[in-house]
């Protein structure tokens, strides 16, 4: 009995168990079944929006400003060499290092003996040839007299010949008379002529003595010059630079003593490519009288100073391009020669200009811009300038659209965007705090590289109530904000 009930017990419960895989089979054969009869459903698909920076194109007058590399330089500097060669007996207090001479202020002075010898024997070598002139000039006074005496002599001989001559003629006179009167005359045509020798050596002993005076006198004259030259003097108000020279010291002749700079005559000397310089040609192909703005980088204390434009350099040095400019400075308080500066060049402003960040320019020449149903369009413009991180563009299309302020691979033709803010006039606005915006306040007042009259444009911007967001991430990002 016992074996009969667990034999049944045993089949109900295999039974049950057939009955559930087959219950199992069947559920998942419906499913599939099913699964495999019904159509496939898609989940529909959204579009992708971006969000992008705008700004508005506005086309206006604007300033270029062309920035460049010089170095400071004075149109006036003298070297100071030794004329003369010997010991240094004194210096001067200002010949130092940095040293402040007015123009004829005394320097330095070179032993002076030699030259002083020199000048002593040339005044009297001069002495002589002065007493040389002047007996020769007794001389000449006294040739000429005698040349007067036989020329009288002459023509009283002459006329006692022409009386004998008539004696004989009537038959009172004699033939060795009128022989003896001629002799007479002819020897005092004779005594003539060596009156005038004599005076045409006198007037030769003239010349001589004349040319040994000229002579003496430019011996006594370059003597003097020697002796001046021991003492040296500024040629003008300046500073001494390169001084290196002791009392006491042996100096050769033409030995560099040291280097006198006009510092209130500086200047800087910059370096543009070409077609930069054909910016800077007015119509009459004369480099244009344009405001220069110099800029030293003093470790955050930035020192400025103001000039013009005044000339460029005639041909292009050897293995040298672009043209070489230079700037008169006014006022250059702080600035040196050999500062390594800044130059800001303002060019002639440019009408119907818009300016854009530059990364808002793309490599196609072209600009992205937010057309009908806030989808992007490609608009081609003419690109006019580069100014730092923005650029400025030329396109009649473009003027009071909203540009993109930053281009990126993901942005194109066609893609529908959303500009940032509620609205068209607050995309490119943000508001901001008392504190932000007195720091960028700050930092345009500061910059050296703005032009004023872009100066004044940001100011005036940061003061109202909305600052355009491309603005305030351009500043933010120059000053590490």
């Amino acid at each position: 009995m016992r074996f009969l009930r667990q034999s049944l017990t045993g089949l109900i419960l295999a039974s049950i168990t057939l009955a559930f895989l087959a219950l199992a089979v069947h559920m998942v054969w419906s499913a599939v079944s099913e699964r495999l009869a019904s159509e496939p459903r898609a989940e529909p698909r959204r579009e992708r929006v971006f969000a992008v920076h705008v700004v508005e194109a506005v086309a206006r007058e604007e300033q270029p400003v062309l920035i460049a590399f010089g170095q400071v330089q004075s149109r006036r500097t003298l070297e100071i060499r030794a004329q003369v060669a010997g010991t240094l007996i004194a210096l001067s207090e200002e010949f130092v290092e940095g040293g402040e001479v007015t123009k004829g202020q005394f320097l330095a002075r070179i032993d002076p003996a030699d030259a002083e010898a020199a000048l002593a024997g040339a005044e009297s070598d001069l002495a002589d040839a002065q007493a040389d002139r002047r007996d020769a000039e007794r001389s000449l006074v006294l040739a000429r007299d005698e040349e007067a005496a036989a020329r009288e002599q002459a023509e009283l001989r002459q006329t006692a010949l022409t009386r004998q001559q008539d004696l004989e003629a009537r038959g009172v006179g004699t033939a060795a008379t009128v022989e003896t009167a001629a002799l007479a005359a002819a020897q005092a045509r004779q005594a003539v002529l060596s009156a005038r020798q004599a005076v045409a050596s006198a007037e030769g002993r003239m010349d001589q003595t004349a040319n040994a005076l000229t002579r003496a006198r430019l011996a006594r004259d370059e003597a003097a010059r020697r002796l001046a030259e021991t003492e040296i003097r500024a040629e003008f108000a300046g500073r001494l630079s390169g001084v290196d020279v002791v009392e006491g010291g042996i100096v050769s002749t033409n030995e560099r003593l040291a280097d006198l700079i006009d510092a209130e005559t500086l200047e800087v000397a910059f370096r543009v490519s070409t077609p930069q310089f054909s910016r800077l040609l007015g119509p009459d192909n004369r480099l244009l009288d344009a405001p220069v703005r110099v800029t030293l980088d003093a470790y955050g204390a930035n020192i400025t100073a103001e000039g013009r434009l005044v000339r460029a350099s005639a041909a292009v040095a050897e293995g040298e391009t672009g043209r070489l400019v230079f700037a008169r400075l006014a006022a250059a308080q702080g600035l040196k020669p050999g500062d390594f500066v800044t130059v800001a060049v303002n060019e002639p402003p440019l009408s119907d200009a818009i300016r854009l960040p530059a990364t808002a320019l793309g490599a196609d020449g072209a600009v992205l811009v937010l057309g009908d149903d806030d989808r992007l369009e490609a608009v081609p413009v003419r690109l006019l300038r580069r100014q730092s991180d923005e650029v400025l563009v030329a396109s009649d299309r473009l003027s009071g659209l909203r540009v993109v302020a930053e281009r990126s691979p993901l942005l194109g033709e066609g893609i529908k965007v959303r500009a940032l803010g509620s609205d068209g006039a607050q995309a490119a606005e943000v508001p901001l705090t008392d504190a932000r915006r007195a720091r960028l306040i700050a930092y345009v007042q500061s910059a050296p590289n703005i032009p004023s009259s872009e100066r004044d444009r940001l100011l005036q911007q940061l003061e109202r109530e909305q600052v355009p967001a491309g603005l305030v991430q351009r500043l933010e990002t120059r000053i590490g904000g």
